[in-house]
């Protein structure tokens, strides 16, 4: 195929197409897929296509988005348009899922795409979007099907990330990253996923083990207690879905994370990243907890935007995750900022403002929204990570005896 840029290898581009079909989503013979992407991503979506019908592959159906039709909304739309969504697609996508249907995201636009755009519109569009999205979130977010986020090389987003180089060699270097993160530049890149899951099982079941009440993180700017969740389970890697497919949702990933208790998260932090937001880039981002609410927040950069985010409903002020990777993490390492929050939030320990994971709970696929809310769990329609590890960062393991037991020091593991 000759569809993409010269400078992207096509072999590792196909082994990314394979493992984001056999390890990302784990497609199931018979099982129907449903895929969004970028129309600059065509000649990944096109491999992955390939590969899964290889699979078995029911019906392969990709929904694709463009840049410049985007731009064309906040350029030329009525006033209105700010404040409507395709929810006949969102309530399609969630019978489909309904249905036992795969998802698939393929992310590659350029993350600062609506800088230039009005903050109030494009916060407008957002939460018409969020809530519209809601019957089809609510199935990812509950983990009741297995699904999976995957990259591509675009060369907005390139030019973003290495914007001294010229276009081409942004594009290669971009790649390269991208297939590190990976590691599809491996000989057997299945096998180098089965290796790393287990990995991350070893660290989530010794968390597990611990059943900790709190976790306090302790680095610069920042002296936080996150309280964990009443029956809270940590998780990692590859993980059931409550169809019973074992799927790696995120590829990259290097975390293992869990549900705070949304009422029990006192102190202060400060970010150690940037957070590229919907066209956004908010830095230096710095907040204040009482009893699990937000009651300060600040940003020496797009400090506009992150207010709006919190007011987006109840929950957008409260935490729905938790999530501990350690300073020596591969992109961490890289150095790269990718304003792409698929692989910053796998550079750094961080915490996610509003929706929780369900499935974050022992037994949770069982348990009823009520069940989540009255053991912590917080609901919102947003879900937004943001960074806060360092080689700076402890954590503590809190008992709810008062019993600390050293997690992290100096941004590793401590064991």
């Amino acid at each position: 195929m000759n569809d993409m840029p010269p400078v992207i290898d096509a072999t590792k581009l196909d082994k990314l197409a394979q493992v984001a079909v056999k390890v990302g989503v784990n497609l199931q013979p018979g099982q129907d897929l449903v895929l969004t992407a970028p129309v600059t991503a065509l000649p990944l979506v096109r491999r992955i296509a390939a590969h899964a019908y290889a699979a078995g592959a029911g019906v392969v159906t990709p929904v694709f988005s463009d840049e410049e039709i985007t731009l064309a909304r906040y350029r030329h739309a009525q006033d209105a348009s700010f404040d409507r969504a395709p929810g006949w697609l969102y309530n399609g996508m969630a019978e489909a899922y309904a249905g036992n249907a795969a998802r698939m995201a393929i992310v590659g636009d350029n993350p600062m795409l609506l800088a230039e755009q009005d903050p109030e519109k494009v916060s407008r569009a957002n939460r018409a979007n969020s809530a519209a999205y809601q019957p089809a979130m609510k199935m990812i977010t509950n983990f009741k099907i297995n699904w999976n986020i995957v990259s591509y090389p675009g060369a907005a987003w390139a030019a973003q990330v290495f914007p001294d180089d010229a276009a081409p060699e942004a594009v290669r270097k971009l790649a390269d990253a991208i297939f590190a993160a990976s590691r599809v530049d491996t000989d057997d890149p299945v096998a180098a996923w089965a290796a790393h899951n287990a990995e991350l099982r070893t660290r989530s079941s010794w968390l597990n083990g611990h059943r900790f009440h709190a976790l306090h993180f302790t680095g610069p700017g920042t002296d936080l207690t996150v309280g964990l969740a009443d029956g809270h389970e940590w998780m990692g890697g590859a993980s059931p879905a409550e169809n019973g497919v074992i799927c790696n949702p995120n590829i990259p990933t290097e975390e293992v994370f869990t549900t705070p208790h949304a009422a029990r998260v006192d102190g202060y932090v400060r970010a150690t990243k940037p957070l590229s937001h919907q066209g956004t880039l908010i830095e230096n981002i710095e907040m204040r907890f009482k009893d699990g609410l937000i009651t300060e927040a600040r940003a020496t950069k797009g400090e506009a935007v992150l207010l709006k985010v919190l007011d987006s409903d109840e929950g957008a002020r409260r935490l729905g995750e938790v999530a501990l990777v350690p300073h020596a993490s591969p992109i961490s390492k890289s150095g790269v900022l990718f304003y792409n929050t698929l692989y910053d939030e796998n550079a750094a320990c961080h915490i996610a403002l509003g929706q929780c994971y369900s499935k974050c709970f022992v037994d949770g696929g069982k348990m009823t929204p009520e069940d989540v809310a009255a053991a912590g769990g917080n609901k919102s329609v947003i879900h937004i990570d943001w960074m806060i590890g360092s080689g700076e960062m402890d954590i503590d393991g809190v008992h709810a005896d008062g019993r600390r037991v050293p997690v992290f020091r100096k941004g590793a593991w401590a064991d």
